[in-house]
């Protein structure tokens, strides 16, 4: 289901209409001139548990030894 409103009624009330789509989820075609220029809607659903602890497992893998330094300590300007 959608609803069709005019560029200029958009402008209007632009803030009421989009808490308006986000609150009921119908859609609304902004039209110019008569004919289709903008539509808003709301955006897809996420998949969200509400944490973001574990958000990136299995996404890194640790190559080498993650302690060790990257250089030699014989090559480290702050010791000598």
């Amino acid at each position: 289901m959608t609803q069709t409103i005019s560029i200029s009624e958009f402008k209007a009330t632009c803030l009421k209409i989009i808490d308006q789509v986000k609150n009921t989820g119908i859609s609304v075609i902004v039209t110019k001139r008569g004919k289709p220029y903008a539509l808003v809607t709301r955006p897809p659903a996420t998949e969200n548990n509400g944490s973001w602890i574990g958000s990136f497992k299995d996404q890194i893998k640790i190559t080498g030894d993650i302690l060790e330094p990257v250089v030699d300590e014989k090559e480290w300007d702050v010791l000598k």
